[in-house]
C-alpha cells in the first residue's frame, strides 16, 4: 500500500503534459498550405487547443480531444485538419492568418502546457510581376491597333485629298477650256 502510494506520488510530480514545438517560426506565401507542427505527450486523454491572435483579434481555430470529438470554428471550417500529434494543418492561408498561434494542450487531471508558433505570411511577388506584363501586354496590343487605325485613317485622308485635287484641277481645267471657247 506504501508503495503504491509513492507510485502515485512520483506519477503525479513528473510533468503530466510535455509540448515540443520543432518549428516555432515559420515563413509562408499566400495560398499554400501549412502545417502548425506539434509533438505532446501526457498520462492520460489530452484536450488540444489551438488559438490565432493578430491584429484583426483573436480566434479560435479548433479544439479536440485525442480520440474522439473535433470542435472545428465556423470560421476555419474548411481549411483545418486536425492530427493526431496535436499538429493542425491550415490550407490555402491569406494575409489574414499571419500572427501567433496558440496552443494549449490539457490533461484530464488539469495540468497543461502551451506552445506558441509565430507565422509570418508575404505575397507571392511573380503574380503581381505576372500582372504587370500582362497589363503591358495589354497595352502594347491596344497601342498597336491605335497606330494601325490612325494610319488608316491618314491613308484614307490622303486618297480623299487627291481625288478632291484631281476633281478641283479637272473642274479648273474645263472652265480655262470653256473661256477659250467663249472668246
Amino acid at each position: 500500500s506504501i508503495t503504491s502510494t509513492l507510485i502515485a506520488l512520483l506519477c503525479l510530480s513528473a510533468p503530466a503534459v510535455s509540448l515540443v514545438v520543432p518549428q516555432p517560426n515559420i515563413n509562408a506565401t499566400v495560398a499554400q498550405n501549412l502545417l502548425l507542427s506539434v509533438e505532446y505527450s501526457c498520462r492520460g486523454v489530452a484536450t488540444i487547443e489551438w488559438k490565432h491572435v493578430s491584429s484583426w483579434g483573436t480566434t479560435k481555430i479548433v479544439e479536440w480531444k485525442s480520440g474522439n470529438y473535433v470542435n472545428i470554428s465556423a470560421v476555419y471550417k474548411d481549411r483545418v485538419t486536425t492530427f493526431d500529434n496535436g499538429s493542425i494543418q491550415l490550407l490555402n492561408v491569406g494575409m489574414r492568418d499571419a500572427g501567433y498561434y496558440f496552443v494549449t494542450v490539457t490533461e484530464e487531471y488539469g495540468s497543461n502546457t502551451y506552445g506558441t508558433i509565430i507565422v509570418n505570411v508575404y505575397e507571392i511577388i511573380y503574380e503581381d510581376l505576372h500582372f504587370v506584363a500582362v497589363l503591358l501586354a495589354f497595352l502594347t496590343a491596344v497601342s498597336a491597333v491605335l497606330i494601325c487605325f490612325m494610319w488608316l485613317c491618314n491613308k484614307s485622308l490622303h486618297l480623299f485629298q487627291k481625288k478632291r485635287a484631281h476633281k478641283l484641277t479637272a473642274s479648273a481645267t474645263e472652265e480655262i477650256e470653256l473661256d477659250t471657247i467663249e472668246c
